[in-house]
């Protein structure tokens, strides 16, 4: 099985005094604003970084509902979030970092095993193997 799913952006102008839009196939995102000030001065608008963090979180608590099916378990509930770092390299800006916050209700789990599992899924994840940078987790049984 092979899927392709498409995103877009848009940019007119200058870097810092440009202004950008992204859109995506499935319509959740249409001409959604983006420019230098959302990005890394933190004015409101939208950023890759925050869409790659949406993109990571997303793939990881679904890749995690899978192996828990496979493991006899069902989650009541999983909310995750992935906070991605951007930061100035010698050579330009960087993504180096995901880090992944985990905090799950899941019936007749233990710590242990749920530890294992959420590991298995972070490292297994489509998102997470695109990412060539340090992945860490934080998974909290509640």
């Amino acid at each position: 099985m092979k899927m392709n799913r498409s995103g877009s952006a848009v940019w007119t102008g200058g870097l810092k005094d440009g202004r950008g839009t992204i859109s995506t196939q499935s319509g959740a995102l249409k001409e959604h604003p983006y420019g230098f000030a959302s990005r890394f001065e933190g004015v409101a608008g939208s950023n890759p970084e925050e869409l790659i963090g949406a993109a990571h979180a997303a793939c990881f608590t679904m890749a995690l509902s899978l192996i828990l099916g496979e493991a006899g378990f069902k989650a009541d509930r999983m909310s995750t979030s992935a906070v991605v770092t951007l930061e100035q390299v010698p050579d330009g800006f960087s993504i180096t970092a995901s880090h992944l916050t985990l905090e799950a209700t899941i019936p007749g789990v233990d710590d242990a095993a749920f530890q294992a599992l959420a590991a298995k899924a972070k490292a297994g994840c489509p998102v997470s193997k695109l990412l060539n940078t340090a992945i860490t987790l934080d998974a909290k049984l509640v």
